[in-house]
């Protein structure tokens, strides 16, 4: 566990809603596309196994993304996640739509991100992250930037940070070993 500082573990205490974006965060960025026009994306297990354990805790998830790739509606879909905004160019009116649809406040919302497109959103909640590939721009409106890259354990290593603010990640990780 990591040692956090009063100001990250107040912050991350308070979250009831975790929102994503997709490339960039939940990927490393890079988008295939087939010939027949296809978009092919690459998840790592680590982030998916880290939002289902902290659904568990009780805190929602979330997606909000300017693109529209079926793969990651199947993806959200696999890993539970309650919302999901796709295609999405004006994130901050989806993220206020959001915030009314979960029933949480701004100090409640966490969001990681990797870019300015990010920035309405992480300016506005309560615990603003970023992946350290993130822009530099993007990174200085950041409470906290991840050790772990984009698409290799970034959302994990948030999801943890999370867990550990509340109280819960203790429990959770004994599970796996009872």
């Amino acid at each position: 566990m990591q040692t956090l500082t009063p100001e990250l573990q107040a912050r991350a205490a308070a979250v009831k809603l975790l929102i994503m974006d997709v490339d960039g965060v939940l990927t490393d960025g890079r988008i295939f596309i087939r010939d027949n026009g296809e978009e092919i994306k690459s998840f790592h297990t680590l982030d998916g196994h880290g939002l289902k354990m902290l659904q568990a805790t009780g805190v929602q998830t979330a997606i909000i993304t300017g693109r529209n790739a079926p793969s990651v509606g199947v993806r959200a879909k696999q890993l539970g996640i309650g919302h999901y905004y796709k295609g999405i160019h004006n994130k901050r009116a989806a993220y206020a739509q959001l915030r009314a649809e979960a029933g949480v406040e701004e100090h409640e919302c966490a969001f990681i991100g990797d870019d300015v497109v990010d920035l309405p959103v992480m300016v506005r909640c309560g615990l603003p992250v970023a992946v350290p590939e993130a822009h530099w721009f993007t990174l200085q409106h950041a409470a906290y930037v991840t050790q772990k890259s984009a698409g290799n354990g970034a959302v994990r290593e948030l999801c943890d940070l999370i867990m550990q603010a509340q109280g819960t990640l203790e429990a959770a990780l004994q599970e796996y070993v009872k």
